[in-house]
């Protein structure tokens, strides 16, 4: 089968397109033959060494298949099912063994491209929404690269719940399509000061919720936005790490900052089936719809990755075997 492995740590030369075995599910999982396999910023970070794998290494945490055969002791699924995960390493190929309770069903009405488009960005958005912090009806929220894939999302879903929406992109294309998704308010940072532009917006007071996927170019606005007892949600490091910064510094408006992780919320099998339960539900209420922007053969995994990390991309990005 055609996998993509990254040879070495490095940029987006080091995927290389490579032949391997197709493998058997072990007790306790199922064969997964791809039809769409989500590319995430996340995969760049494997890629890069920012996050550190044993190299060479099949990337990719994210796809969408119809399981193919059935490991010893799996009952949660049958030989045929429409399924997507997340979460287990090797997507970027043409089948995968994972475990089944890592794995969920897809419900009929949901295509297998939207779902591997959304384990990842739409759960990301289900628990800092509902979980990491919860939105309600009112709350003046900031969402950083609005265009993006989870971006996108939590716009979508944070209007569904009620909240003001103050949304940042780039260029005048990005910033329409943050307007057409519903944001109240959208900053072009790409001349715009984005803090004194919140400042404006909310007359001083700031926002209760800073949704921040880019990192080190927004930390400061994003800390600068805040309202008094404010929470700063900093999620990916699109533009890289933010820096270090003393905890005192939180003492003026008594805010709070967390660095979560998606799979921290969804650990065991009860809150993955729980999160992907809520998350299939607003896609059939037609609250949050999912914009698939581009597509990339699974063999030009490379050129996808420049593009994402060129921010040539809105939405999500599939990548098909």
């Amino acid at each position: 089968m055609l996998a993509i492995q990254a040879v070495r740590s490095g940029g987006p030369e080091v995927l290389e397109a490579v032949e391997l075995p197709v493998p058997s599910p072990a007790a306790g999982q199922i064969l997964v033959r791809h039809q769409a396999v989500g590319l995430n910023y996340i995969d760049t970070y494997h890629r890069s060494g920012l996050y550190p794998l044993k190299m060479p290494a099949v990337i990719g945490l994210e796809a969408a298949g119809v399981v193919e055969a059935l490991g010893d002791g799996v009952t949660r699924f049958q030989v045929g099912d429409r399924v997507a995960y997340n979460g287990t390493m090797g997507a970027y190929s043409e089948a995968a063994v994972v475990p089944a309770e890592r794995a969920v069903k897809v419900p009929e009405g949901v295509s297998l491209e939207t779902a591997a488009a959304v384990m990842l960005k739409g759960m990301t958005a289900e628990f800092l929404v509902r979980r990491c912090f919860h939105v309600k009806p009112g709350d003046l929220v900031l969402v950083h690269a609005a265009a993006g894939g989870v971006g996108q999302i939590l716009v979508q879903w944070c209007k569904a719940l009620g909240a003001t929406i103050i949304a940042t992109a780039g260029g005048a294309a990005k910033v329409a399509l943050a307007r057409d998704l519903g944001a109240d308010h959208v900053i072009d940072y790409s001349h715009e000061d984005v803090a004194v532009r919140v400042g404006e917006l909310t007359g001083g007071k700031g926002v209760a919720v800073v949704y921040d996927g880019v990192g080190k170019d927004t930390w400061d606005a994003s800390f600068k936005s805040l309202a008094r007892r404010g929470v700063l949600v900093t999620f990916g490091n699109a533009s890289g790490p933010v820096p270090p910064f003393a905890p005192l510094e939180l003492s003026g408006k008594s805010l709070f900052v967390t660095r979560p992780r998606l799979f921290d919320y969804i650990a065991t099998t009860e809150e993955l089936d729980e999160s992907a339960q809520a998350l299939f539900a607003v896609l059939a209420s037609g609250a949050v719809k999912i914009d698939i922007g581009q597509t990339f053969p699974l063999a030009e995994a490379r050129t996808a990755h420049e593009a994402l990390e060129g921010r040539k991309t809105t939405g999500a990005t599939l990548l098909i075997p």
